[in-house]
């Protein structure tokens, strides 16, 4: 039995997204959606790294608020709803998905994603994914590990406000 108990731990311990705790504490990575302006900020180090323009749901209900964790990432995602292969011009969530634990799911419902259709970026037009251009979720990728805490929001507050209540700025 202490056996399994040690090797459970160990587990949890090196797992990629542990702790799942309170985070991020300061310096940590933070992704801010704000559907308000419908933009995105990447928070990390201290400070407002970037803010890029996404999509949002085209109902205010349909992307969810809260604070949630990255638990899912992949480089061409399958789009399962229509059976459409990662990497196929047709697919509509482009050539990355950042997918976060939004309504107790998993993170492949509600995500960060490209897009197929560059012109949607800036509206209320998703079916409650944030849409953003290839370029931008391909470089965010980069920097967002498994774990990240991404903040949905509908609020007036600039990035920086938000960022320092959540804690991510000092």
């Amino acid at each position: 039995m202490s056996h399994l108990l040690m090797s459970m731990l160990l587990f949890f311990s090196l797992s990629p997204i542990w702790p799942l705790g309170p985070n991020p504490l300061p310096g940590d990575p933070l992704i801010i959606v704000n559907k308000e302006s419908n933009e995105a900020a990447f928070i990390h180090e201290n400070r407002v790294q970037t803010v890029i323009h996404v999509a949002t749901g085209r109902t205010k209900d349909l992307t969810p608020e809260g604070f949630f964790t990255i638990t899912v990432k992949a480089k061409d995602p399958y789009y399962r709803k229509k059976d459409i292969l990662g990497g196929d011009p047709n697919n509509p969530l482009g050539t990355r998905w950042i997918g976060f634990d939004a309504n107790g799911t998993d993170g492949r419902i509600y995500g960060l994603h490209g897009t197929n259709n560059p012109d949607s970026i800036g509206k209320y037009i998703s079916e409650g994914c944030i849409r953003l251009q290839n370029e931008a979720v391909e470089s965010l990728f980069e920097y967002v590990p498994l774990g990240t805490k991404i903040l949905v929001t509908t609020s007036p507050k600039s990035f920086e406000e938000l960022a320092k209540e959540t804690g991510a700025i000092k």
